[in-house]
């Protein structure tokens, strides 16, 4: 294809869809809702929300609201619970050495960390190991077994891990060990041979919530064990449970919140309690980790479900992506604030080193992704290389899935420091893999088992280990899988809105309401909603033109909205226009003034400006096409259009702008008559000056244009081919 007639071909961006957990209409469901408002005394939209979220009594809106330790459920409905709990009072009586084994994530440190606190507490000879994630990978391994036994340990308690270890149960059998296994991962058709296997997944368990996080499940054996010992101190069992929130709570929220596990039922209620007990009594390790992420000076922040899943868990998985999850385990365990403060200040910089070596990776793959051939562009991406950290590359799968909106699969031989050493075909690499709703990838993966050392995963996310000399064949297979079953749908972006409000409903007490709500997470996402047609007065650039201020005007209100990580340069639409938000509602206090914001989370031209859009970009491409035009339809453009355009992106470029919507050029540049520059005449534009180099021009996204603004150039404008073409098409 000529290089003048890429902007021919409109790019494929990946579609954006808006869906409703709630649209009026269906009297069933709205008599519900009125009852729960009713019978609760809750304001309508707040019903509607707790209908969405599974509270459909007020008695199930009152436990959604209370939550008090009083709701947590009787640990012994977990099979196998009163044997480990035997199993593990006899290792104290007796005093056996236990070792508590567990994974390299936030989940399996806070796991490790609790159980071990716990025990501790009791006197108990305990040591833990968590395997190195480069060196060992994930799990019970028989080398680990054989250094525990060596080192004393007859009783091993799993956290996070160890439903499938049924060769290593056997094996630690075989060494005179016992096993407890307490996970929550799902069970295979055969469980290890163990003391006890606590697994709110297991077949035939009794435990009404099964969706705990690992260091949810150790945290219900801290409070089996808990109530023994009231019942033989002949004290409440329930103040034995309440004294185990208190001092853990903080630590199975961590983990529940930064391995993203609903936060409904019980998780809710513990996350609830976490948070109240880091906000009254933090634990040293976290409050100094919180103020390294900080920064010198500056106040520790409220502690939140965000602020836990974007702050703090981050720097605690970074120690077991790029260095060792026990550095995590100690900054838990310490009670030295010096010792806090090191080990705070050393994640934070692991943190770092991880990002660095995330966006390295990140740029790298993308460059490579844009070199690829077509075909292999639209199906599963399958990438290579010696050099890719394999702690992080999983990391980098997820934000390549979410760009490129296709499963992806990032292999690393880890071979990083070894140029010297000559590749074989025979070198073993780490993949992780990430799909998009709807391919199922652990299915994927299996349909190509004859190629894979080992493989496991899920639907969305997934591991394996696979030879080099068979990346090629795996890759044209697992492609061909995709093909055949990937739609279109598949790589679209849903966002999903619990319903539309009208503007009047748009108050600064519903926004405050709504923080009854809390804690957010998955499954009960911060309330999201959407605005239809509402007329954009005015756009203002924050940060830089990093973020935007945008002023509305819906029945009569002035609504003000703030839109993070957007630039006013490539909004698709411009003042003046209608537009449809996707927000959440925000309190802002500036100077002591307290104000309703709408936080943008999403937003279009709404319908009717759609539809203009829609038949302008037909008629582009009619006279990409040739059709004839008459003079009276202003598409032709002339010297003083192509100057216009030219010289407001070059003012741009020298203030850092290089890229623009359509929108926003049609609304910045008037042609010679002081007219608006239309987008068929707008679209020509580009392609000249494209065609005669004035300037790079090139679409990444539809109607999104980036420029390169090379020093001024002379041309001519006669020696275009695209406007000799274009006026030949003119009626006359």
């Amino acid at each position: 294809m000529p290089d003048e007639e890429a902007l021919l071909h409109r790019p494929r961006g990946r579609q954006r869809r808006w869906t409703l957990r709630y649209r009026p209409g269906n009297p069933e469901t709205d008599a519900q809702i009125g009852r729960l408002a009713a019978e609760s005394d809750l304001p309508e939209v707040l019903a509607r929300l707790l209908y969405v979220r599974g509270c459909r009594t007020a008695e199930e809106a009152g436990r959604f609201f209370r939550m008090e330790s009083s709701q947590l459920y009787d640990p012994f409905l977990l099979t196998d619970m009163q044997k480990a709990v035997e199993r593990l009072d006899r290792a104290l009586r007796e005093g056996e050495k236990i070792a508590v084994y567990g994974d390299y994530d936030v989940d399996g440190v806070t796991s490790v960390s609790l159980l071990c606190l716990y025990l501790t507490g009791l006197g108990a000879d305990v040591s833990y190991y968590i395997p190195s994630r480069s060196g060992e990978g994930y799990g019970l391994s028989t080398a680990a077994l054989d250094r525990l036994h060596a080192g004393g340990a007859r009783l091993i308690v799993t956290v996070d891990t160890g439903v499938s270890a049924v060769r290593e149960a056997a094996y630690a059998a075989g060494l005179g060990m016992d096993l407890i296994v307490t996970d929550h991962h799902e069970c295979l058709s055969e469980l290890p041979d163990a003391c006890a296997v606590i697994n709110p997944h297991r077949p035939g368990d009794r435990y009404p919530y099964r969706t705990l996080a690992g260091v949810g499940v150790a945290f219900k054996l801290v409070c089996a064990y808990e109530m023994l010992r009231c019942r033989r101190a002949g004290t409440p069992e329930a103040d034995g449970v309440r004294d185990v929130c208190r001092r853990y709570a903080d630590l199975v929220t961590l983990g529940t919140i930064a391995d993203v596990m609903p936060v409904t039922d019980e998780n809710r209620l513990i996350i609830a309690l976490g948070l109240r007990r880091m906000g009254e009594d933090c634990r040293l390790g976290l409050y100094e980790l919180a103020a390294a992420a900080a920064g010198p000076g500056r106040p520790v922040p409220h502690f939140s479900s965000t602020h836990i899943g974007y702050v703090l868990a981050p720097r605690i998985n970074a120690a077991g992506r790029v260095s060792h999850a026990s550095l995590a385990v100690e900054l838990l365990l310490t009670d030295s604030r010096a010792r806090a403060r090191e080990l705070a200040a050393r994640l934070c910089a692991l943190n770092a080193a991880r990002q660095a070596e995330e966006t390295r990776i990140m740029q790298e793959v993308c460059r490579r992704v844009e070199l690829l051939p077509a075909g292999e562009r639209e199906g599963v991406l399958v990438l290579d290389d010696d050099s890719w950290h394999p702690g992080i590359i999983g990391i980098v799968a997820s934000r390549v899935t979410e760009r490129y909106g296709l499963p992806s699969i990032l292999i690393s031989y880890g071979r990083d420091g070894e140029e010297n050493a000559p590749a074989s075909p025979e070198d073993v690499g780490r993949g992780s893999g990430r799909s998009v709703p709807g391919l199922n990838l652990a299915e994927a993966l299996a349909d190509c088992r004859d190629l894979l050392v080992r493989f496991g995963g899920h639907e969305l996310a997934a591991g394996l280990s696979i030879r080099r000399g068979d990346v090629g064949e795996f890759r044209r297979r697992i492609q061909a899988y995709a093909a055949a079953r990937m739609t279109e749908e598949m790589r679209a972006v849903t966002l999903e809105a619990d319903c539309e409000l009208e503007a009047g409903r748009l108050t600064l007490e519903l926004a405050q309401a709504l923080e009854r709500l809390e804690p957010f997470g998955v499954s009960n996402p911060v309330p999201c909603f959407v605005l239809r047609d509402a007329l954009l007065t005015r756009v203002s650039p924050m940060g830089g033109g990093r973020h935007m201020r945008l002023t509305l005007e819906k029945d009569g209100r002035t609504l003000t909205a703030v839109w993070f990580g957007h630039s006013p340069d490539c909004l698709p639409f411009a003042a003046g226009d209608g537009v449809d938000l996707l927000f959440q509602l925000g309190v802002n206090e500036y100077q002591g003034r307290v104000s309703l914001q709408l936080v943008v989370q999403d937003a279009m031209p709404a319908a009717a400006v759609r539809a203009r859009c829609e038949r302008e970009v037909r008629r582009y491409e009619e006279l990409c096409a040739g059709a004839a035009y008459p003079a009276s339809e202003d598409v032709l453009p002339a010297r003083a259009d192509m100057a216009a355009v030219y010289t407001f992106v070059r003012r741009e470029a020298q203030a850092g702008h290089g890229s623009f919507s359509a929108a926003r050029l049609m609304e910045a540049v008037r042609t010679a008559d002081g007219g608006a520059l239309g987008y068929s005449k707008l679209r020509f534009v580009l392609r000249i000056l494209r065609e005669l180099r004035v300037c790079g021009v090139s679409e990444p996204e539809p109607d999104v244009f980036r420029f390169e603004i090379d020093p001024a150039v002379r041309t001519d404008l006669e020696t275009s081919d695209i406007l000799h073409r274009l006026r030949s098409q003119q009626i006359r």
